[in-house]
């Protein structure tokens, strides 16, 4: 019997939605996908796509969400789209294709239920807010002897004057994913040792890397996830990223951006104030996501 819960749209309705989507993400995918014909690199712009898995072709393709039926003849394509299944209205005879839920819950077990672990848990902590960004710096401590992760960009304060500033601060880092690219000179100098294993517990909404992740968690979750939601938790990422890089120990002067002296008071209260508003961005965009994958009907165990 046709379930009475889906919402079916015509292609009149929806295919604006997906070329909407098309046109907002190709917005950020194809100056990279010109960028990397042309081995050109940007240190900002192409983090999204590099760091993380999913490649701009991925990202342009428009995905409703749960319980949405997208009929007409453009509708057919997703008959070969992994997680989808085709479905009839009994009422009108109208066939449609929408996710289907079911086989995405079994063969994504693992991963969803990793997610809800992640995402409950962080929503309910309270964020750190003295950090300051000093992951990044963690990352070039002692560059004379390890090199630079960004052998391109310059160093804003030079090799010694970006060591003095890792000395002189309590670094604090909670995100295993930042400290993992950490120096070896720059581990013990971190008051936590976080692991893969602690992840769970470690991560807070203050952290720039774990707000950064919920696109992961997002694109990981999809076709089940709208795609308007993928990129709200896309165009986050992508700020927290810019913030981050001003933050850095990198002089990013010719890329148009202006340095966050985080080893200035000021640079200090600049950080603070940019990072507690996305904190607030991400922990809304955090619900959205739980309450997609708390619904989804994971097998028993």
């Amino acid at each position: 019997m046709f379930p009475s819960t889906l919402v079916w749209l015509t292609e009149e309705q929806w295919l604006p939605m997906a070329q909407a989507h098309a046109q907002r993400s190709k917005r950020f995918g194809e100056p990279f996908t010109e960028r990397r014909m042309k081995r050109e690199k940007h240190p900002i712009e192409d983090f999204l796509f590099t760091y993380y898995t999913q490649k701009p072709g991925q990202l342009y393709r428009w995905h409703p969400g749960p319980d949405v039926v997208l009929s007409g003849e453009m509708a057919q394509e997703r008959k070969d789209w992994k997680f989808y299944r085709e479905v009839e209205n009994h009422v009108t005879g109208e066939r449609g294709y929408t996710v289907d839920l079911e086989v995405f819950a079994q063969q994504r077990t693992d991963a969803i239920r990793f997610a809800r672990i992640i995402l409950a848990g962080t929503v309910q902590r309270p964020g750190n807010f003295a950090c300051f960004g000093l992951h990044e710096w963690a990352m070039v401590y002692k560059s004379e002897q390890n090199g630079i992760r960004h052998e391109y960009l310059p160093l804003r304060l030079g090799a010694s004057g970006t060591d003095a500033v890792v000395e002189e601060h309590k670094i604090r880092c909670t995100h295993f994913d930042a400290f993992r690219f950490y120096t070896p000179q720059a581990v013990p100098l971190n008051d936590l040792q976080p692991t893969r294993e602690t992840q769970r517990d470690m991560e807070q909404p203050g952290c720039l890397h774990a707000n950064m992740d919920l696109y992961k968690w997002a694109y990981k979750l999809s076709p089940m996830v709208p795609s308007e939601l993928v990129m709200d938790c896309f165009e986050l990422a992508w700020d927290i990223r810019t913030m981050d890089m001003q933050a850095s120990p990198y002089d990013l002067s010719d890329w148009g951006h202006q340095p966050i002296r985080i080893e200035t008071p000021e640079g200090k209260a600049d950080y603070v104030r940019q990072q507690k508003g996305f904190s607030e961005r991400s922990q809304e965009l955090r619900g959205r996501l739980l309450d997609l994958a708390q619904v989804l009907p994971l097998p028993q165990t």
